[in-house]
């Protein structure tokens, strides 16, 4: 059978979030989050354990996002309780780019 191009290399979830471009927007954050409406709904958990960039954690009891390493996915507002998480597309400009795939 044909020749193909070779073995196919695989890249680790860092390797591929390295590839991107992250343009910081110092200004404005994309992500807001309703602190007691995201503990007492079980939001906070749940958008710490699902994002593929580990935006979300824990810090002095209260979860926080490091929007600069958001991908843009949506994926938190998929699992958020509604109203606990406001969300929007950076400002035109800033943001990721993915630069592979």
């Amino acid at each position: 059978m044909g020749g193909g191009a070779g073995p196919v290399r695989t890249t680790t979830v860092p390797e591929r979030l390295a590839a991107n471009r992250f343009v910081l927007d110092e200004e404005e954050s994309h992500i807001e989050i309703d602190q007691e409406l995201a503990r007492s709904t079980g939001t906070a958990e749940r958008i710490i354990a699902v994002c593929p960039a580990g935006v979300y954690s824990m810090q002095d009891g209260r979860v926080v996002a490091d929007y600069a390493a958001c991908l843009e996915c949506g994926t938190c507002l998929a699992v958020a309780a509604p109203g606990a998480l406001t969300w929007h597309y950076p400002r035109g400009g800033f943001g990721v780019s993915f630069r592979e795939g």
